[in-house]
Parts: structure tokens; sequence; C-alpha cells
């Protein structure tokens, strides 16, 4: 009998898909292998009531969305994650380890779906529950009507035509892996409206050193891990967390460097910094903590102190 891999993931639609995504190809490199999957309920899947997910992550013990998954994988339930890489925290729980980043990532841009921003009436409301979302929205048309929701991405596309909301924000990334674009929607540029750090690559964690560790180490893609690193060396140093309005977005440029692009807006859309700067590959640490400083020199922790305070 070959080696079994317990695999962990969120009970929804879009978790099992991702998991089936990242298994693939795994299954053809390693036949010996028996991959058993098991859905762990989260805090943000179990609490549907509570408008903001920072509120339930409190309650949740650090994340709304891999709290009890990374205690599954540390107690020995499971050997694998397959996280969502933007619900991820920037520390992950001791004695675990991400391994390198799968590839191809999927889309990391935003959309808007049931209608265009230029296209939004004066006043219009757009649902979304993400704080990043919310500010660049503003920034972008600061006379729009923000409301929060939560939910799964089929539940949230149906309150545009069932609803009373003119349009919500999604990722590509989850639209594009259900097959659920709508027919009416917008592509927001991520120049414009950088994503969530990791938006759109997945997170695959495990217990460090063990057979599952040692079995995937040479699994992944290097481009895509080199740009979602340098996001989330961003996202620490700022100290940020999917509570707060930091956009970024890392890519490998025709020229081979890594460019990474990102902002830090105020809750209400009133002021933001940008910054963007390029680096080897081999460095997106580096390159994240460089885009950081330049985003804190032009007043990002100011900004960003106020969020917390209020």
């Amino acid at each position: 009998m070959g080696d079994v891999v317990r695999i962990g993931s969120r009970a929804s639609k879009l978790a099992r898909t991702q998991v089936s995504e990242w298994l693939a190809p795994l299954v053809e490199q390693f036949p010996g292998v028996t991959f058993k999957r098991e859905v762990i309920l989260e805090g943000g899947d179990q609490d549907r009531v509570t408008p903001t997910l920072a509120e339930v992550a409190k309650t949740a013990g650090g994340s709304a969305f891999s709290t009890n998954q990374e205690a599954a994988l540390v107690t020995g339930r499971v050997d694998v994650i397959v996280h969502s890489l933007k619900d991820l925290p920037t520390t992950v729980t001791e004695g675990t380890t991400l391994l390198t980043t799968p590839g191809p990532r999927e889309d990391v841009r935003d959309v808007l779906c049931g209608e265009t921003l230029a296209e939004l009436p004066e006043g219009a409301t757009v649902g979304t529950g993400a704080p990043r979302r919310v500010a660049q929205l503003l920034a972008l048309r600061p006379d729009l009507k923000v409301l929060p929701i939560r939910g799964n991405v089929p539940g949230r596309l149906a309150r545009t035509t069932k609803g009373t909301l003119d349009a919500v924000v999604l990722a590509a990334a989850g639209l594009n892996r259900l097959g659920l674009t709508p027919e009416v929607h917008e592509v927001l540029d991520p120049q414009v409206f950088p994503p969530s750090p990791g938006q759109g690559a997945l997170g695959i964690q495990v217990r460090t050193g063990s057979t599952a560790a040692q079995l995937l180490a040479g699994t992944g893609n290097g481009e895509v891990d080199a740009c979602v690193r340098a996001e989330r060396a961003l996202l620490a140093e700022l100290h940020g967390g999917c509570s707060v309005p930091v956009g970024a977005w890392g890519r490998v440029g025709q020229d081979g460097l890594l460019h990474l692009s990102a902002a830090v807006t105020s809750t209400d859309g009133s002021r933001q910094v940008v910054a963007d700067a390029t680096g080897p590959v081999d460095e997106p640490e580096k390159l994240g903590f460089c885009v950081a400083a330049d985003l804190l020199n032009q007043g990002a922790a100011e900004i960003l102190a106020a969020i917390r305070r209020s």
C-alpha cells in the first residue's frame, strides 16, 4: 500500500474546486499516493451574520478563514491544507510551512459585477465586505454607497439580480474557477485597483518536516512564488491583514525582473498613497520591504493608524 496524504480545505464549492485544481497534476506525478480530502469549517463559514470578517476573526481566534484548518494540520488530522492565499495571515502557525506556491496563478484582478464603473448611476449601491475594495471604490467614485456583504460567490452575485444592489465586487479568480462571470461586468485595472496580496494564488500549507512536506517539496512555480512572497512581505511590513485596505500586485515582466505595485487607501477613499519598484526575482522579500518603505514615507502609517483607531 502506498502513502496516504490527507488534504483539508473549506467546504465551499470554490474551496473544493481549488483542491481539484491543485491535485490534477499531482495525481499523475505521484501515482502511488492516495489523496484523501477532508472538509474543515471555519469561523467565517459558520458565522454568516457578523457583518465584517475582522469581527469574525476576533472570535475565531485569529483568522476567519484559516484558524481551524491550521489547528487540524498541527494536530495531525490532515497533512496538507489548500488555502486561498489571500485569506492566510502573513505569519503562519509555528511548526507549519508554506510550500512553493503552485502555478499558474489565476487572474489577480477584481471584477465589478452587474454594471461598469462608468455606467453606475450617481449614488449607486455596491456590495463588498472587504475594506480594501470599499476604500479603492470610494477613491474612484466617492458618490457610491458601499454596503457590506458576505457569503459565497453565487450568493453575492444573486444580490445584483434578486437584491437591492446595483453591483458587487468579486475576485476574478473565484468567478473564473466557478465559471460564473456575469454577462455585464468590468474587470478592474490592477494598476488602479491593486488586488489583495496573494489574490488568485493558492497557499499550500504542511507540517514542517512531515512526510507530505518532503513528498511535495519539489512542486510549485518559482515565478508565481516570487510574486506572492513580495506581496506578502509588503503586507507584513505594513502590519496589515485582510482587514486593512492594502493592495499589492507582483508580476514578472518581459525584462525578467519582478515588478511590484501597491496602494494604501483611507477607508473613505479620500487619501491614497501608491508606490512601485522593480527588483530581481530571487529577492522578493527585499522588493516588498522596499515598496512598503516608500508607502510609509508617503504617509501610509498615518492612514493605517487612523483605521486601527476607528
